[in-house]
């Protein structure tokens, strides 16, 4: 920022207007900067009535008069005005701003000088876009009609329109910066303009020969041998006579050279000045003659010392000038600095806080959230958007990052990650009776089977469950220490409903059955040895033989692996021995790979399955897949397979159901934890027999609307009974009741 001291230009005074664009292409910082220019421009002239007086205008789509030359006649009150100013933020009228300066602006009514006083009229133009009007004639007028018109464009401004309002040479009144942060880098060209010329540099003086400045004036001067005319401007030739002899000057005497600057090659950098014997070079003010006694240096004030700026000082001719560092005002002193404030006129718009820098005001966010795009909102940040947490159970976003936290009933470990569950049990004041157990919120007393805890929540007292009668049960029933079970009679299997009872069917029907075992190392040795209890299970509840049901098994991790085939074995004995020596692979989790595999060959007839048979899948798994799931278990149930599914643990329960077959609540079981397979286990065993059943009385069906030749179809009497047996590979034996 470059400011000049008070006393730079006093000897010349001029009639000087400001013609500010405000159209709404600037900013309102740059507004304010242009404001700021202008002010920091005054400092180097002496306002007064008798000095220099100022003028100013702006103007949008239309022309705004601020103030006029005889309006305020002192620097303070002028610069008031100018912080004063509002930004119009309309178009760019710029024509129409030139011709209110040359038709309004410089008459006397406004106070401008008469003409005869040789008073400079100046107006400087200031602006950052393309006129929407014409400026070529009138800017014409307005520099025929004696002002002289300083262009300064801002930005992407053609520099061709500056050219056609500026007067020439365009090199000293037509300038152009690349944006409003460098336009007070003006400040000390103006001032060698301004007020560094002499008198006879700035004003159309017409003197003939010679113009000599003062300080408030000018007046032309002959060379010598020349008389000055009547008008004070043009020069005419002298003759002088003696007696005997003779002296003349030029023109009278072509011979005699009285301007040896006129003749010479004087190599002066800035004036030649005539001499009785010669000439010699002279500097302009504020420059000093060079030890050639030709050229000329600028003078740098900053060295006389007691310049008494506060930050900078540069040196410009006849003077120095004043500089604060970025993000600094020159106060009115144009020594001192002051920090500029860009956010005391509260129309940043921060949503939470903000911060003054040297070049604006800048918006910020509190912690825990980060600056929009829009540079004014803020929005949280969500430290666990990006999944890397590795929170075993739940998270939580705060203002720094990403907090692990417990379900209720857990505590966290030291890692911050993981979870072990709270033991309220462990400090022994329960005062339990018999059992105990612990839970998400305390510690519970518990009775052993039979028994039945009393009021007081800690004591136990023994119990008949079906002393009541209300048991419901069809047949028969049975009080063990947890309830009143129902039973029922040999050959007769109790249904899902807990109450009645049905024909046993396992016993008799077949099929194809392919257990799918999850072998991964999430599982771990312990509960893989409760797994293959849980096979061997299933395995005693069907009825394997050659002719009968048919079993295999694969397991898998990051391979799959096929532990025996569907044709491998034909006894139940053989099949379990098979499952317990299964060896754990404990590795990742492809289940995806696993159907795949159960599904191409598995199910072939290479590996046993048969033609028009049940084909049966029950897919056991504890955790999310590695690998998609949803294709190949779609495929297989597309084939003709029915999949169960048994989720235990960290199962994924979306998996399950897009692997399960529909509906749902028939083909889907979940347990917890490894506990409460047992029950699974049970439930499993009735739904895998009489849904087996169903698919073969559809093989049936099928047939028989088939016409197949050499089907078999016997009647019988039983009520509801299913069953399938194999006859031979092509007959088949239904119930009538299919």
């Amino acid at each position: 920022m470059f400011l000049l001291t008070e006393n730079s230009c006093k000897a010349i005074p001029l009639d000087f207007v400001f013609v500010i664009d405000s159209s709404r292409s600037i900013r309102p910082n740059d507004y304010e900067k242009v404001k700021t220019f202008i002010i920091n421009l005054l400092q180097f002239l002496e306002v007064g009535s008798d000095a220099t007086r100022i003028g100013l205008l702006q103007y949008g789509s239309v022309v705004q008069p601020e103030f006029s030359l005889n309006t305020y006649t002192t620097k303070a009150e002028v610069e008031q005005a100018v912080r004063n100013m509002k930004h119009l933020a309309s178009g760019t009228m710029t024509g129409l701003a030139i011709q209110y300066t040359m038709e309004t602006a410089f008459t006397e009514e406004q106070g401008a000088r008469p003409k005869s006083l040789h008073i400079p009229r100046i107006a400087m133009i200031v602006t950052d876009g393309r006129p929407q009007d014409t400026v070529e004639e009138i800017a014409a007028e307005t520099r025929e009609a004696g002002i002289q018109i300083f262009a300064i464009g801002v930005g992407r401004v053609d520099m061709n329109t500056l050219k056609t309002i500026g007067s020439e040479p365009h090199l000293e009144h037509v300038h152009l910066v690349a944006n409003f942060s460098q336009i007070e880098t003006l400040i000390s060209v103006f001032q060698s303009k301004l007020c560094g010329a002499e008198k006879c540099d700035v004003v159309d003086h017409q003197c003939q020969h010679i113009c000599v400045s003062s300080p408030a004036s000018y007046r032309c001067k002959c060379r010598k041998g020349f008389t000055l005319n009547p008008d004070g401007k043009t020069c005419k030739g002298q003759v002088f006579f003696w007696t005997l002899n003779c002296r003349c000057f030029s023109p009278c005497c072509p011979s005699v050279a009285e301007d040896t600057c006129a003749v010479v090659d004087h190599g002066c950098q800035h004036i030649c000045a005539n001499l009785p014997d010669g000439y010699e070079c002279r500097c302009r003010s504020g420059y000093q003659l060079t030890i050639d006694n030709k050229t000329c240096n600028q003078i740098d004030y900053c060295d006389l010392g007691n310049h008494g700026c506060e930050h900078n000082c540069v040196s410009v001719p006849e003077s120095y000038i004043c500089r604060c560092n970025k993000g600094y005002i020159l106060n009115l002193d144009g020594k001192t600095c002051s920090k500029i404030d860009h956010c005391a006129d509260g129309t940043h718009g921060c949503e939470q806080e903000f911060m003054n820098t040297a070049d604006s005001c800048l918006c910020k966010c509190r912690k825990g959230y980060t600056l929009r795009p829009d540079g004014k909102t803020c929005k949280k940040i969500d430290h666990c958007a990006d999944g890397t947490h590795g929170c075993e159970q739940e998270f939580m976003n705060t203002e720094d990052s990403c907090v692990c936290k417990c379900r209720k009933g857990y505590t966290l470990r030291p890692d911050g990650k993981t979870c072990k569950k709270i033991d309220h049990c462990s400090d022994g004041t329960h005062g339990c009776e018999q059992e105990f157990m612990n839970t998400e919120d305390s510690c519970v007393c518990k009775c052993r089977k039979g028994y039945t805890l009393r009021p007081d929540g800690k004591t136990c007292k023994n119990m008949d469950h079906c002393a009541d009668g209300k048991h419901g049960c069809e047949q028969e029933f049975m009080s063990t220490e947890d309830s009143c079970v129902c039973k029922c009679r040999p050959g007769f299997t109790l249904h899902p409903d807990g109450k009645t009872c049905q024909k046993k069917h396992c016993s008799d029907g077949i099929m194809d059955l392919v257990f799918v075992i999850d072998g991964s190392k999430s599982l771990g040795p312990a509960n893989f040895e409760l797994v293959k209890q849980f096979v061997n299970g299933i395995v005693d509840s069907l009825n394997i033989s050659r002719m009968g049901t048919h079993v295999g098994l694969l397991q898998y991790s990051t391979k799959v692996r096929t532990e025996f085939t569907l044709n491998q074995y034909s006894t139940a004995r053989d099949i379990k021995q098979a499952v317990t020596r299964m060896q754990y692979m404990g590795r990742g989790s492809m289940t995806g790979s696993a159907l795949r595999h159960m599904y191409e060959f598995s199910f072939s007839a290479k590996e046993g399955a048969r033609p028009n048979t049940p084909r049966v899948s029950i897919v056991f798994t504890d955790g999310r897949s590695q690998d998609d799931v949803s294709e190949w278990a779609t495929k297989a149930k597309n084939s003709g397979v029915t999949i169960y599914t048994l989720g235990v643990g960290k199962a994924i329960e979306q998996e399950l159901r897009e692997i399960a077959s529909e509906p749902d609540e028939k083909h889907l079981y979940y347990a917890e934890d490894f506990e409460k397979m047992g029950e699974i286990t049970k439930k499993l065993k009735s739904r895998i027999c009489t849904g087996t059943l169903h698919e073969a009385k559809i093989h049936c069906q099928t047939m028989t609307k088939q016409g197949l030749k050499n089907t078999k179809l016997e009647m019988s009497d039983i009520a509801n009974y299913i069953s399938v047996q194999i006859i031979t590979t092509k007959t088949l034996k239904c119930s009538k009741n299919w």
